[in-house]
């Protein structure tokens, strides 16, 4: 019987896979009033997610809010402030607001992956000045770095607090813990053993 090496192929492919992988770094975030500056009442809701790709220079922002006290005029990431998770800063993404935010709505979901190679998805004012001078991958160096360091926030603005009604900072996503992996690969061990079996001649 020929588990033992089937295993073995299994980790050997998950460890190859895991450098790949390495480049996309999760953070995430929970939206409220309360983290605003200076901050505000407001009953809304809302939670974020951002996932970088630096090796194509690419973010998924994903985020949902809830009982906005305005309709929703714009939405975006300022940034970077001068000290981690306070503060405010000039908006670094595209103005007036990220394509496809679900403006005029008090609840929505939003979820794009935004290319930053691309001069038209940067706020020029952020994007052309110095040291960045239209450079687009000192840009993106920059956010993420902002982003990284707490010094980055998405920002929901509304007609009832233009300046920003509800906005988070962000942090690492939690990593899956080593029990995860291990777990993984007694899950294809054991799909390689039931394959195996299903093809030995009875």
């Amino acid at each position: 019987m020929r588990l033992v090496p089937s295993v073995l192929v299994a980790a050997a492919t998950l460890a190859m896979a895991a450098p790949a992988l390495a480049h996309e770094v999760i953070y995430v975030g929970t939206l409220s009033g309360a983290k605003e500056s200076p901050p505000n009442l407001s009953p809304a809701t809302g939670t974020a997610k951002l996932t970088i790709n630096d090796h194509e220079n690419t973010i998924r922002v994903e985020f949902s809010f809830a009982n906005l006290m305005g309709d929703l005029t714009a939405a975006h990431i300022h940034g970077p402030t001068a000290v981690a998770d306070s503060g405010t800063a000039g908006v670094m993404t595209t103005l007036p607001t990220f394509p496809g935010t679900p403006t005029g709505l008090k609840s929505g979901v939003f979820d794009q992956t935004f290319d930053y190679d691309l001069a038209s998805n940067w706020n020029p004012n952020f994007l052309n000045g110095a040291p960045r001078n239209g450079d687009t991958s000192l840009a993106f160096a920059t956010l993420i770095t902002a982003i990284a360091d707490g010094k980055a926030y998405l920002n929901l603005h509304s007609t009832s607090v233009p300046g920003g009604e509800i906005r988070t900072f962000f942090q690492l996503a939690p990593v899956p813990e080593p029990q995860t992996y291990a777990l993984m690969l007694a899950g294809l061990g054991m799909l390689g053993w039931a394959t195996r079996r299903k093809r030995m001649p009875i």
